[in-house]
């Protein structure tokens, strides 16, 4: 089973995924898959807060580039957190569009059980610099594509989600 949870910024979509996580995983421990990269000291708050959230109710992974490779090691459900700061730092490495979408490709096709978080972030202005607008559309990309492979999808706004599939 894959199920997408996407949605805007505190929309409640990571509290959410984690219950879903949870009850998937029918009294097994899973992965929590954290790929946030910390630059600075408000990441590191955010971080900690979502940590402390959790508390022990997963196996913690933080993995920010190798996506495919790590879950390839798991043997249990998979939380990914989240599929958007992934692409960020993808692209800050300066990986290609094409090699991003398809290891997210080959992520969909694993056979595995995967919840997948993703900011929603295609429905504000275009941006007016080049990587902005990158970023946005890179993002639209991959919401499309795991959209496709998702049993279930859910758009979260209010702590609440509606689904889409």
């Amino acid at each position: 089973m894959k199920i997408l949870f996407i949605g805007g910024v505190k929309s409640g979509k990571s509290r959410l995924a984690e219950a879903e996580i949870l009850k998937l995983s029918n009294d097994i421990k899973p992965y929590y898959l954290a790929t946030n990269e910390c630059f600075d000291e408000e990441m590191q708050a955010r971080v900690l807060t979502h940590k402390q959230q959790r508390q022990n109710a997963f196996d913690s992974i933080e993995e920010p580039l190798q996506l495919l490779e790590t879950l390839k090691q798991c043997q249990r459900p998979v939380l990914i957190e989240c599929v958007t700061m992934w692409l960020n730092n993808m692209l800050y490495h300066q990986f290609s569009e094409q090699t991003i979408l398809d290891e997210l490709d080959a992520v969909m096709k694993l056979p595995m059980d995967l919840v997948l978080v993703h900011n929603e972030v295609g429905l504000g202005i275009i941006p007016e610099n080049k990587l902005a607008r990158q970023f946005a559309d890179l993002s639209g990309k991959a919401a499309q594509l795991m959209g496709q492979y998702c049993e279930q999808v859910y758009f979260c706004s209010a702590g609440l989600a509606l689904r889409m599939k």
